[in-house]
């Protein structure tokens, strides 16, 4: 998704990668003032997540939004994707609150030690770059399915609330839909927010806050304690969590990536977002105690709404995050939360992808295609987890990719004048799928003495073809003849000479 003609002035200022130069925006003052701007929206939309997750994985919310401070600045400067937030997510949260429940919040420091140095060796290594394999459908399903959940979350705000509720979300709304078509100098959500919270103060109106939703002690926590045992039966406790928090972490910090690749027009370096993820969380858990990774909701906020583009967006974040929770936690308590939950309803709508569920995109896409991305968002929405979401989708995709090339492969059979000598010409790939059935496609009892298989059409890619190739020799050696296998490139002819006729019957 390219940028569109109207966006901001700092996307002329181009890195090799199409990132803006932070350099480029500290000489310009409207510039810098926009990505200030975007960093203080994005830190009021992260605050009433973060409480709320933090009851999730089940410690207390002056942990999570610590914890998160700390991820937000510590990203800014190592991550690999600029304008990207990084918090206490949900996903993690999810993954953590099973351990704390039978083990208490003594073996989350572990834990989020470990998972940190997991994702440290997940980008050391280079596996970052699996990314590059989750089809177009599933990231589709991604991005609507989070657009659900987004709004979702938001409809409790609205549900068994004072009516004055209802005039404040009206309020929120207008403003942040009419404003920017009056002036785009400050973030309509920002003024949304401002305006709506002086008018309760004022009024003196009684509505859920954002203090109601977690309390906020306005102490800073120090470095954590380690109380656990440091033995063998801690890392029993701790792997398996840690192993599923790091690869989730990964998994939805790298699609999130991947994301704002597309809405901003540039690449990041997907192997420094995993270990700068990794050592985000290492901090985090030292000063903080919780894990976190990419927040997806609040990226879109930040840079669709905010139109942020570089580092200097987040680092404002972190630091306006850590000027609220240590200074004016009593100012962030009195935000209503109807304000905030028309800003991520209408971000909602904007990160759904809605011409992918045009009646006419449907019908023009395969429905294959359209299957994935259906079973992204219903694993999503059903689950409350974008990492199981994808799984499943990519699983699938896999699946139906497999079928489909499975049937690519043909078998052309003639017979030389002389009816001496029988030619079959193999056409497509040779896998696991596709050479299943490459054993019956050949004429063993009508055959002459002599076989020749021309595979310079096709490529063995597998254990599975070399076994499929063997057995075709062996059927014919019953009937008393001979095959060779010519026009195999060089990749086909190792591969093959490696395995063949030592992979058993």
């Amino acid at each position: 998704m390219p940028l569109s003609p109207s966006a901001p002035p700092s996307t002329r200022f181009r890195l090799p990668s199409g990132q803006v130069p932070v350099l480029a925006v500290l000489r310009r003052p409207r510039l810098l003032a926009t990505e200030v701007l975007a960093g203080i929206v994005t830190t009021l939309a992260l605050i009433p997540e973060v409480i709320s997750f933090s009851i999730i994985s089940g410690v207390g919310p002056d942990v999570a939004l610590v914890s998160s401070v700390v991820l937000a600045i510590t990203m800014s400067f190592l991550g690999g994707r600029p304008a990207m937030v990084t918090a206490a997510a949900g996903s993690v949260a999810l993954v953590l609150a099973p351990m704390v429940h039978a083990h208490g919040t003594a073996y989350v420091l572990p834990a989020v030690l470990l998972a940190g140095l997991i994702q440290i060796a997940f980008g050391a290594a280079g596996l970052a770059k699996l990314v590059r394999y989750i089809p177009r459908s599933v990231m589709i399903g991604f991005v609507n399915a989070l657009g659900v959940l987004i709004f979702v979350a938001q409809v409790q705000h609205l549900v068994d609330v004072p009516w004055q509720v209802y005039p404040l979300f009206a309020v929120t709304v207008l403003i942040v839909v009419f404003l920017p078509r009056l002036t785009k100098a400050v973030p309509a959500p920002l003024v949304a927010i401002v305006v709506v919270t002086a008018a309760v103060m004022v009024i003196g109106m009684s509505v859920p806050t954002v203090g109601d939703e977690g309390t906020v002690s306005g102490v800073l926590p120090g470095i954590t304690p380690w109380t656990v045992p440091f033995d063998l039966q801690t890392l029993q406790i701790i792997a398996p969590t840690a192993f599923a928090a790091a690869l989730v972490g990964l998994l939805e910090t790298l699609l999130t990536a991947k994301l704002v690749d597309e809405l901003t027009d540039s690449r990041s370096a997907k192997g420094r977002e995993s270990w700068g993820l990794g050592v985000a969380n290492i901090l985090a858990g030292l000063w903080g105690g919780v894990a976190g990774c990419a927040m997806i909701g609040q990226t879109v906020v930040n840079v669709q709404i905010g139109r942020a583009r570089t580092r200097i967006s987040t680092l404002v974040a972190g630091l306006f995050l850590l000027l609220l929770v240590g200074v004016l936690s009593p100012v962030m308590a009195a935000i209503p939360m109807a304000a905030l939950a028309a800003v991520m309803m209408i971000v909602a709508l904007q990160t759904v992808d809605w011409h992918s569920v045009r009646p006419s995109t449907l019908r023009r896409m395969p429905v294959p295609e359209t299957l994935v991305m259906l079973v992204t968002v219903a694993v999503v929405v059903a689950t409350g987890n974008l990492a199981i979401g994808v799984g499943v989708g990519v699983l699938l995709a896999l699946v139906f990719f497999a079928r489909r090339i499975a049937h690519v492969v043909r078998v052309e059979r003639t017979v030389d004048p002389s009816g001496e000598v029988a030619r079959y010409r193999v056409l497509g790939p040779l896998f696991f799928a596709s050479s299943n059935d490459l054993v019956e496609q050949f004429s063993y009892a009508d055959d002459p003495p002599r076989v020749i298989v021309d595979l310079s059409g096709s490529h063995v890619w597998d254990a599975s073809s070399v076994a499929a190739l063997d057995a075709v020799e062996t059927k014919y050696e019953k009937h008393g003849a001979t095959v060779e296998l010519t026009g195999l490139n060089p990749h086909s002819r190792t591969f093959h000479g490696r395995l063949t006729r030592s992979l058993g019957s």
